[in-house]
């Protein structure tokens, strides 16, 4: 996958930490009111999204709004339990190495025009993204480009060739969202969520306000055990788009909407009416520098120094309002596929006095106005982030601000929205420093964005050559699922002991909920887990 080129659409979603594929986690608080409640049937599930999920095609998009929703219309060759095994979705039996796996589909799937699900089709998701022509969001990132696989009718098998090895071949190709044969021969049916295998159809959709989906009666399989015969699972959805969060929150809190992800000061009033929620853990705090030529980052030393000078933990503290929690590394999701802390030890301590000494010892040395200046050239450093999670990122932008300059650094700061964002990092280049997370589930799909051909070119965009970062990943990734953790936390390893990324802080995300409960699978709330209780 490494050098592959990816769309505008995932640098910019992987950028902003919001990349939602195939890892679940589930969590939460006691709810008040549902503990001694009856499930019930028929009732109607009122989901909140920030803002809309535009196209509905599950192969064009990382968004995680999209995602979500299309959680409802799309199911998976595979699903995962709590601690990251596989679970049977569409697929109950499967098999996989690093560079082929073959799936047997449950018998009966029908599509949500009533057709039934052949083999040839799944086989046709997946060679439809492991073509690079087709310019599909998730090629690269979940399909390695050249991937290609066949279909046995008969026996119901699907059997993929991968295009490279891949340590997680199994997890990603059992987490590609399934859609049906009309909507790969007409992709506008699947831009408005059709031809789906999904739990629920569509049956109405008004963009910027609500879509609403319809329970299939057909639908009788599931993840693992077969859910959908379980009380209490909603007849109907209603996602509505609601862009603010306090608007959101007294809806929760009024019963007109069961769930949503809320983050800010309005987490405090959900938490004192104790909602019940779920909770996903997102990266929020990361620092990349730019190692392009003429970039003072360029230079090893002057990337600790910088580093050195701040505070993470106050940082992180700003930047999460003391909600996050520290990083432990650069894949986030749980059931992380990989244990182990690769930040501890590995990044410089907080020292500023050290720093000012290192950029000393580097040639930095301080001008007539206090600037450092070397070579002629003073240490200008441009410090770029997005606006889009919000304003503590600005405050913790001018903290970077106030601590680098007082280093000796001349420190400007640079607010962009997210399709901003994406254009300096991979277009213009006239950034040294990127406070923009990256948002991934597995190693593997972190490799893009830190090794190979550089931006504008590729997608390496802080222009990291970090040899025992490639030598790991190229081990790690002949290796099974199971064996490759190792090699792989000394890839993670490599990049933050040279300090090409700096992760600081995660951010806990809570799903709240009003007369229901449910699992979150990646962020997203998973259909067959939803349960409501009686009004």
């Amino acid at each position: 996958m490494k050098g592959n080129p990816l769309t505008k659409t995932q640098l910019t979603a992987a950028l902003l930490g919001v990349v939602a594929l195939t890892a679940s986690a589930c969590g939460g608080a006691n709810e008040t009111g549902t503990g001694n409640q009856t499930l019930a049937d028929g009732q109607t599930f009122s989901l909140a999204i920030g803002s809309d999920p535009g196209s509905l095609d599950p192969h064009m998009t990382v968004l995680s709004v999209t995602t979500q929703v299309d959680q409802f219309l799309y199911d998976t060759l595979l699903g995962l339990t709590s601690d990251g095994k596989p679970l049977a979705g569409l697929a109950d039996k499967w098999e996989a190495t690093t560079t082929t796996a073959s799936f047997t589909l449950r018998k009966g799937i029908t599509c949500a025009d009533g057709a039934p699900l052949t083999a040839a089709d799944v086989a046709a998701n997946i060679g439809f993204v492991g073509d690079p022509a087709n310019k599909s969001a998730l090629t690269g990132l979940v399909v390695a480009p050249g991937t290609k696989a066949t279909a046995d009718e008969a026996a119901r098998t699907v059997t993929v060739t991968s295009g490279a090895p891949d340590a997680f071949l199994l997890r990603n190709i059992g987490g590609l969202p399934i859609a049906c044969g009309k909507g790969l021969a007409d992709r506008k049916l699947l831009e408005k969520g059709g031809s789906g295998t999904g739990m629920f159809a569509v049956t109405e959709a008004v963009p910027n306000d609500h879509y609403t989906f319809t329970r299939r009666k057909d639908y009788t399989w599931g993840p693992g055990d077969g859910q959908p015969t379980q009380r209490g699972l909603p007849d109907k959805v209603i996602v509505r788009v609601v862009p603010n969060a306090t608007t959101t929150a007294n809806l929760l809190l009024s019963g007109e909407l069961n769930a949503a992800t809320v983050n800010g000061p309005d987490r405090q009033r959900l938490e004192a009416k104790k909602l019940f929620h779920a909770d996903s853990l997102e990266p929020m705090g990361e620092i990349f520098y730019n190692e392009a030529d003429n970039r003072p980052a360029k230079d090893e030393a002057v990337r600790r120094a910088l580093t050195q000078a701040l505070d993470l933990a106050q940082l992180g503290k700003v930047l999460t309002s003391g909600t996050g929690k520290p990083s432990e590394g650069l894949v986030t999701s749980d059931p992380k596929p990989c244990s182990g802390d690769t930040v501890v030890g590995n990044l410089p301590a907080h020292d500023p006095a050290a720093a000012a000494a290192a950029l000393d010892a580097a040639g930095w040395r301080p001008g007539p106005d206090g600037v450092r200046v070397k070579a002629g050239k003073q240490l200008a450093l441009t410090v770029v982030y997005s606006t889009q999670p919000g304003p503590t990122v600005a405050s913790t932008g001018e903290l970077i601000q106030q601590v680098w300059k007082s280093l000796g650094a001349e420190v400007t700061l640079k607010a962009v929205d997210s399709p901003g964002l994406s254009q300096v990092l991979f277009g213009t280049g006239e950034w040294d420093v990127s406070l923009g997370a990256i948002g991934v589930a597995l190693p593997t799909q972190l490799v893009p964005f830190v090794s190979g051909p550089a931006a504008p070119d590729g997608t390496n965009f802080a222009h990291i050559v970090n040899p025992g970062y490639d030598n790991a990943v190229q081990q790690a990734s002949s290796m099974s699922a199971e064996s490759s953790c190792p090699a792989w936390n000394t890839a993670e390893s490599a990049l933050i002991k040279r300090v090409d990324v700096v992760p600081f802080i995660n951010s806990v995300a809570p799903a709240y909920a009003n007369g229901t409960r449910f699992e979150v699978n990646e962020g997203s709330i998973t259909p067959s887990s939803i349960r409501m209780y009686a009004k």
